[in-house]
């Protein structure tokens, strides 16, 4: 058994992974900003500096650690408030992320994975599921800071000899889900008209707990050595598959409306959310032949069991509310 160091542990899909953990037999430290809301059985290291300016001073003397996956980022978000979006992501994904990986090597960790996303690569798959050796073209600041992470981690691992891998997912979806996938559960449960049927891209997604297990695979799997993975679920739906889908399990009714893409795309522009438009309507893929080869990884959950758990979680906490 190996004992893996969580950074971000206490967050959406830290929580997933170190269930997945504990529940494999792995001892989990969890490196966190605040105190508490780790699962039970995780230790708590608690570093208060920012982008993790003192990870390597702070770092326990009895704390030996096989693994890192760093989960830790500043995430993608709808408005940016920052007048300088790509120095603040690349503050704390690029230089955060090094800090952490130096620490980790100097206090003789082996592995380092880096979980990173589909930004990274692109916003669209361009008529193929997006294999890893594509070339890059983040087209935002979240995903240029991304692949800029990818690029220094993998120097360092080279120059270092510490053993980094990559993960990029897609959309992750589950209970506790934030952002657009909860803002079109809502939708769904209102029963809101929504301009959908027409779109017929598919979209790669991955349920958390799929996530948690490929993790949990590319820490402890001596075959992920030096790799980058792509992962999601083995279905890629619609969106508008997707929202009939949420309907299903919400027990409501997907009221989609077939508006023509020509006009979606015109009211972009008049909104000025073209970019949001051009993802809602695009295809994005990805390849996932590599992890399924190296690591004979496969989704433990289907994209409807995850979505029947979400939507589970959904009703419980958000249905007797006003949304």
């Amino acid at each position: 058994m190996s004992h893996v160091l969580v950074t971000g542990a206490n967050g959406f899909v830290g929580h997933a992974l170190c269930r997945a953990l504990l529940g494999a037999g792995h001892t989990v430290t969890g490196l966190v900003r605040r105190a508490g809301q780790l699962e039970s059985g995780v230790n708590e290291w608690v570093d208060v500096s920012t982008d993790f300016a003192d990870v390597g001073a702070t770092w326990p003397d009895a704390l030996q650690v096989d693994c890192v996956v760093h989960l830790a980022a500043r995430v993608h978000v709808m408005r940016e408030e920052s007048a300088d979006p790509d120095a603040a992501f690349r503050a704390t994904n690029v230089d955060g992320a090094l800090r952490v990986a130096r620490a980790a090597r100097r206090h003789g960790v082996r592995r380092f994975v880096f979980v990173s996303s589909v930004k990274a690569l692109a916003e669209g798959d361009s008529g193929r599921p997006l294999r890893e050796d594509d070339t890059p073209m983040p087209q935002d600041a979240y995903g240029r800071s991304k692949l800029a992470a990818e690029q220094a981690l993998s120097s360092y691992g080279e120059e270092s000899g510490l053993d980094v891998v990559i993960v990029r997912p897609p959309l992750v979806y589950g209970p506790q889900v934030r952002a657009n996938f909860l803002r079109l559960m809502d939708a769904v449960w209102k029963g809101l008209p929504l301009p959908l049927a027409s779109i017929d891209a598919r979209r790669s997604l991955i349920y958390v707990e799929n996530l948690a297990d490929a993790l949990m695979h590319c820490a402890v799997d001596p075959r992920a050595a030096h790799q980058c993975f792509h992962v999601a679920d083995a279905a890629a739906p619609t969106v508008a598959e997707l929202a009939r889908l949420l309907a299903r399990h919400l027990q409501k009714t997907a009221r989609l409306l077939p508006v023509p893409l020509g006009l979606l795309h015109l009211a972009g522009r008049l909104t000025g959310r073209s970019a949001h438009v051009d993802r809602l309507v695009g295809a994005l893929q990805l390849d996932t032949a590599r992890i399924r080869t190296t690591l004979g990884w496969q989704p433990p959950y289907s994209t409807d069991e995850g979505l029947a758990e979400t939507a589970r979680w959904y009703r419980s906490t958000h249905g007797g509310r006003a949304c």
